[in-house]
């Protein structure tokens, strides 16, 4: 006997997301304890060491440090912006590898009256969730600190990390879903999340690059959401380039997601 095919129907994609971002939360429940330190004391932890111990040893030079006037009004948003990257890496990889391959919840979901879209949906629902979740304690770790200009800059810079991790959440699960194991997981981590918060500006002026690496840094994600969480922070927003940042992101998010429909159902028919 055949197996079912996926539903690609577009009828009630939202209320069939919203069944599974409820799954999701109480999967989360259940679980959420393995995920505290990482969510709640690494900010912390991030925040005191490379912001007040460090930066006590790197004077506070705004020509240097891009309007900043000390190391950890520089680097805060920064740290910022990749806890919403992390996040969704941890969110998009092993999990969904877990729901096709290990568990394969995702093949009987959509033997049933749920879409593909609505499976996406209802995941990427729950990995906003975890980034609101943990990029709000981030910003109220950071805010007695006095690292925010103005109330609005530290809010717009908080709903900036959605536009972040959903930029960075269907691509990956779009990778994730057509991969038929998980040894690739630790290349992606290794040779792509760790280098890319290294390297795109949240430690430092990235005109410090040679040119190919400047030329590189900017064209990663991660940059476009530093630089743009930065101009909020400090309260110096340039309307052009803040408008490119945007773009950027939403453009990168909707190619992911297109890849990514594509990508699990085809994943779920094979």
């Amino acid at each position: 006997m055949a197996a079912p095919s996926p539903s690609t129907a577009p009828a009630n994609d939202l209320a069939g997301a919203g069944r599974l971002f409820d799954y999701w939360l109480i999967v989360y429940r259940r679980t959420w304890k393995g995920s505290a330190i990482s969510s709640f004391v690494n900010p912390l932890f991030y925040v005191l060491a490379m912001g007040v111990l460090l930066g006590d040893y790197i004077a506070g030079d705004p020509g240097q440090l891009e309007g900043a006037t000390s190391y950890l009004a520089f680097i805060a948003p920064g740290l910022l912006a990749g806890q919403a990257m992390q996040t969704t890496f941890g969110e998009t990889t092993y999990p969904v590898m877990g729901m096709i391959k290990w568990q394969r919840v995702y093949f009987g979901m959509t033997a049933s009256p749920l879409s593909v879209r609505s499976v996406i949906l209802g995941h990427l629902g729950f990995v906003m969730f975890r980034v609101g979740l943990a990029c709000g304690v981030f910003v109220l770790v950071m805010a007695p600190f006095g690292v925010f200009e103005t109330v609005w800059g530290a809010v717009l810079a908080f709903l900036v990390q959605f536009l972040v991790g959903l930029a960075f959440a269907t691509p990956i699960f779009a990778f994730s879903a057509g991969l038929k194991d998980e040894s690739a997981f630790a290349l992606v981590f290794r040779l792509g999340m760790i280098p890319l918060f290294l390297f795109s500006g949240a430690f430092f002026p990235i005109e410090n690059l040679d040119g190919w690496m400047q030329v590189l840094a900017r064209a990663t994600p991660l940059w476009h959401g530093v630089d743009l969480t930065r101009m909020l922070t400090l309260d110096t927003v340039d309307g052009s380039a803040a408008l490119v940042h945007v773009v950027y992101l939403v453009v990168l998010a909707l190619l992911g997601w297109l890849w990514a429909v594509r990508r699990l159902g085809r994943r779920l028919m094979s």
